[in-house]
């Protein structure tokens, strides 16, 4: 048994049933789990760890990314595009990915955001060269367990090329047979549905314009068979929804509906072209939104409408989506950008900054079918972050720590971070890696892709 004791916290951000704060408190960690949060708790033989002039809140919850793409951000030739035309521009790099290239795009993605306060990163990738492609999930795992982060995976796949009328190059789409086969294998290999579970696997088709109806069945039905959940973008841009009114004679959201991707263990990425009615039938069905400001934002894409999904009762959660949409892995920062990005759009209507605190913990583990992370509270797994407030850059700006990540923001790497009662970030720096090695070696790896 295990025990760490955090002292003299300035403020605790629950986000528990009651939106609790506890001030000048303290926070009992046994083992994995949280055993209680109060004043003047002792704990015999337990490690201490002092977090006077700290904040601390739940560990977030990223619900939608690619990791992958984390060696082509911040490319010259792509920064004015839309979607389409930065897809069709990036294919033509990745399909030079390779082990090497994922395992260590994963660990500069994930290493981000674990030094920013994410403590569970779920990763959608979908891009699988016709060869040396077969272990690239397995590479992620290794990636994530060298951290110490929880880690969703999710089996993407394309398999409608240029040649059927889709978007990717027909040398970077595969057949149906050999997708769900793989499928299969990662999830009877690395999903663990118990609670506190630090793997879990989804499967993930990538999108309408990139798969084809037979996937998005029989993905639905394999999934159900297995116990897991469905994951795809899902109207993020208006060339999307005109690709699916002209290719099957629907909008997005109804074609999605009739090959069975509907209910509470489906949660879309983006979901900014919905209607009145697709938003209640979202809401009627449990059907989840993971929302990406920044990277709608970048890619000019629109802007999703959290206040009436709110409203609704639609699930949502905050992700940062890729690296090379984004391009930063920080969803710390989502939270600010999101809260202004709604503050301009819809005023007085918009979510409050703890609003969106509470969407990228409590709301995203909704959408990843998960109710022991996302909150502080005894019983729930220890998951969190501690920021330093204690400094020049946050003098007047700590009456109101529920709301202070939105409205004020957080612009440096947490203090420290625990996942499952393990501190994997301390003083800002990852324990569980050589962040010198690795950042040279990933250098060397992003390199050698974009030549």
């Amino acid at each position: 048994m295990s025990q760490v004791l955090i002292k003299n916290a300035k403020a605790i951000v629950t986000v528990d049933d009651k939106d609790s704060i506890f001030y000048n408190a303290d926070l009992l960690i046994r083992d994995n789990q949280i055993e209680n949060i109060g004043k003047d708790l002792s704990a015999e033989g337990a490690e201490k760890v002092d977090a006077s002039g700290c904040f601390i809140y739940p560990g977030l919850v990223n619900t939608h990314n690619h990791l992958y793409q984390t060696f082509t951000r911040n490319l010259p030739q792509v920064q004015k595009m839309e979607l389409f035309p930065w897809l069709k521009t990036l294919y033509e790099i990745w399909r030079g990915l390779t082990e090497e290239s994922i395992y260590y795009s994963s660990l500069t993605g994930l290493a981000e955001l674990l030094r920013f306060g994410c403590t569970t990163c779920m990763d959608h990738h979908y891009v699988f060269p016709r060869s040396g492609s077969e272990n690239f999930i397995d590479q992620q795992f290794r990636a994530a367990d060298e951290l110490g982060i929880r880690f969703h995976a999710t089996r993407g796949s394309m398999s409608r090329g240029k040649s059927d009328g889709g978007l990717p190059p027909d040398d970077l789409v595969q057949d149906v047979d050999t997708i769900l086969k793989d499928s299969e294998r990662l999830v009877k290999k690395f999903h663990n549905p118990a609670a506190f579970s630090m793997r879990q696997v989804a499967i993930a088709p990538c999108s309408p314009f990139s798969v084809t109806t037979d996937l998005l069945k029989q993905s639905a039905i394999l999934a159900r068979d297995m116990g897991v959940r469905l994951h795809t973008h899902l109207c993020e841009t208006m060339d999307e929804e005109n690709f699916c009114i002209e290719t099957v004679g629907m909008r997005p959201l109804a074609y999605m509906e009739a090959c069975g991707w509907i209910g509470n263990d489906v949660w879309f990425a983006h979901g900014i072209h919905f209607n009145d009615d697709e938003l209640k039938l979202l809401a009627d069905t449990g059907t989840g939104i993971a929302h990406c400001p920044v990277s709608n934002m970048k890619l000019a894409s629109g802007v999703c409408r959290i206040p009436d999904m709110l409203r609704l009762g639609v699930p949502v959660g905050l992700a940062v989506d890729g690296s090379a949409s984004n391009d930063s892995s920080n969803l710390l920062a989502e939270i600010r950008t999101s809260y202004l990005l709604h503050r301009l759009k819809y005023s007085a209507a918009a979510p409050t900054g703890y609003d969106i605190l509470k969407m990228a913990t409590r709301g995203s583990a909704a959408l990843l079918g998960r109710t022991d992370i996302g909150c502080l509270a005894p019983g729930k797994a220890a998951d969190l972050f501690i920021l330093d407030v204690d400094a020049l850059d946050y003098v007047g700006a700590c009456e109101d720590p529920a709301n202070m990540l939105g409205t004020v923001g957080y612009f440096r790497p947490a203090r420290d971070v625990f996942v499952n009662g393990k501190q994997v970030v301390k003083d800002s720096r990852l324990l569980g890696i050589d962040e010198k090695k690795i950042c040279r070696e990933a250098v060397a790896q992003a390199a050698k892709l974009l030549q």
